[in-house]
């Protein structure tokens, strides 16, 4: 917990110094009062001692307003703190989690990555503003109180120095067997969240296939997994204030039954006895305060955990030790070939742990177009992850230009690679800052061009507000077809020396699809193109064909040649044809 503070407490380490010190403050005034109450009633009301009465009363109003105003900045400076806390852990969260590669995100699962950059860090930002206030006012005021206490009666004092131990120890067992709890409850909450992003992100599909009640029911038990979670972690530690109340009110008792006979016996003055349940007052708020910060701190290091988890985790990719700054772009990128040697892959963190490539070796020239095509989980997107390095091959080299990639600076490689995901992709904002992910300094000329070149142009331009259309996060307001070539036109605005399209022309019409192809031959010429494609008509004119099979190399070579020598070829385009032939 504190190394975590330490670290990111940045600019804001003043406002968490400051704040207990005005807590300190305010405590001792606090400590002042029962005193100035004592005397009052021992001295003023005694004796009849107007103006004793009058100067102590003011004394204590005055007191009262400074600690007010203390209480007031240290709520402040506390607030601050924590929240500047906060901010700066999320911040490191977010920037460490941008450097993970696929596998990391899989191992964590986004679900979960959400919840510890919000609900997990929030809780941390909670438990330190309540510390600030509280971890030095209770210790300060249980030790400083007791001490009053002894002053004015040792006796009485034997009855608490045996109380807060026994109480502490208590508190100490039950803080101990929630932190398990705690972690439980966190991870819950990890598939809550899992759940409601998993329906809301496919909710067209829930609703189309009529299964509502269904994801009802599915996030009511995530809902009650939680709530059975959260309800054994809070019945563990809401013992500690009954049990806490119950100690204290059986040492009130017991002052008021011995400190009332020793009144009587005149030890010692009503006054002083007033002072001392006033002080138990005190020590019974210091402990209960003291009990709660040590339950919501059990909670935060059950947090504390989770988030080291993520800062301590080294992103599985990262730039080799001799990985060199890119040469100019001329010498790099320009007509770009990529090797696979000998390359095998599995997904080691997530997967099944067998290969899902096996001993693949190709090579394409610069500029080259390149269809893979294959069976379902045959590998083909595996095999396109591994040129930019989103994976690391298991075995062999991935060359570009004759380089293996992991010798490149990984933003160097990928600001020169073009990727159109299976998934495609858009984000909340307009249409024109969408396209310009792929040249931020692009003018609307170029964007045009791009537009037209992915066959985008006529029905951007259709909507009223042309290239200003505001799309809703993930592109949900514009069809599949059209978001495909949206995201075509980002790639090509890009000008990569290799581009990788997987699967990303599946929701256009052949006509399309075969001007969009035009295109690259136009506008990125000497460009090497990657594509992953279901149907023969689409990779028909590609220079070259790799045809996968269960993650193997069944046959390479351009239709005519697979056409005539692969039989698995062969039963693709055999199947394909009739489908044509049938729907004619």
């Amino acid at each position: 917990m504190i190394k975590i503070l330490t670290r990111h407490l940045g600019e804001y380490k003043k406002s968490a110094f400051i704040a207990p010190m005005f807590v300190l403050v305010e405590t001792i005034i606090m400590l002042i009062l029962p005193t100035l109450m004592s005397d009052i009633v021992d001295v003023g009301i005694k004796n009849s001692n107007i103006p004793y009465i009058l100067k102590c009363g003011g004394i204590m109003v005055l007191l009262s307003l400074i600690g007010a105003v203390a209480g007031i900045l240290s709520a402040r400076n506390s607030s601050l703190a924590a929240q500047g806390f906060g901010s700066n852990l999320r911040v490191s969260l977010y920037n460490h989690i941008q450097d993970f590669s696929f596998a990391d995100v899989d191992k964590f699962s986004t679900a979960s990555l959400i919840t510890r950059t919000t609900s997990d860090v929030r809780i941390l930002q909670t438990s330190l503003q309540m510390s600030l206030r509280v971890l030095l006012q209770a210790p300060f005021q249980l030790i400083v109180a007791l001490i009053i206490v002894i002053g004015y009666s040792f006796k009485l004092s034997i009855i608490y120095l045996f109380a807060v131990p026994i109480l502490f120890f208590v508190i100490t067992l039950l803080m101990r067997s929630a932190h398990h709890l705690f972690m439980a409850n966190q991870q819950k909450l990890d598939n809550l969240n899992a759940t409601i992003q998993e329906n809301l992100i496919a909710i067209r599909v829930v609703k189309s296939f009529v299964r509502a009640n269904y994801e009802r029911q599915k996030f009511k038990n995530a809902n009650d997994e939680l709530t059975r979670a959260n309800i054994r972690a809070i019945s563990r530690i809401i013992l500690m204030n009954p049990t806490s109340t119950l100690i204290l009110n059986m040492v009130t008792l017991l002052i008021y039954w011995f400190g009332g006979k020793m009144v009587g016996n005149g030890e010692f003055l009503s006054g002083e006895l007033l002072a001392i349940i006033t002080y138990l007052q005190q020590i019974m708020m210091s402990v209960m305060m003291f009990s709660f910060i040590l339950m919501q701190y059990t909670r935060a290091q059950a947090c504390v955990t989770r988030i080291n988890e993520v800062l301590e985790t080294v992103p599985d990719i990262q730039d080799s030790e001799h990985a060199e700054p890119a040469a100019p772009e001329t010498d790099l990128f320009q007509g770009s070939s990529v090797e696979f040697e000998n390359v095998s892959f599995k997904y080691s963190l997530t997967g099944s742990g067998e290969e899902v490539l096996k001993n693949l070796s190709f090579k394409v020239e610069p500029g080259e177009i390149v269809a893979i095509i294959g069976g379902t989980g045959s590998g083909k997107s595996s095999l396109v992850n591994l040129i930019p390095r989103f994976y690391d091959v298991t075995q062999g080299r991935v060359l570009v230009n004759g380089i293996d990639v992991r010798d490149y600076k990984i933003t160097d490689l990928r600001r020169k690679i073009g990727m159109v995901l299976q998934k495609n992709v858009l984000f909340s904002g307009s249409i024109r800052d969408n396209i310009r992910w792929g040249k931020e300094d692009a003018t609307d000329e170029e964007i045009i061009q791009a537009l037209k070149s992915a066959q985008a142009y006529d029905f951007v331009m259709s909507f009223p507000d042309g290239l200003d259309t505001q799309l809703h996060q993930g592109g949900t307001n514009v069809s599949g077809g059209q978001r495909q070539r949206l995201c075509i036109a980002r790639a090509i605005l890009k000008k990569p020396s290799i581009l990788i399209l997987d699967d990303s022309t599946s929701a256009v019409d052949s006509d399309t699809e075969s001007r969009i192809r035009e295109s690259f031959r136009r506008e990125l010429k000497g460009c090497t193109v990657f594509i992953i494609a279901q149907r023969i008509s689409s990779v028909m004119e590609a220079d070259k064909i790799i045809l996968l099979d269960e993650g193997e190399i069944e046959s390479i070579g351009t239709h005519r040649d697979l056409i005539e020598r692969s039989p698995i070829y062969q039963e693709i385009y055999t199947s394909q044809q009739e489908g044509v032939l049938g729907n004619a």
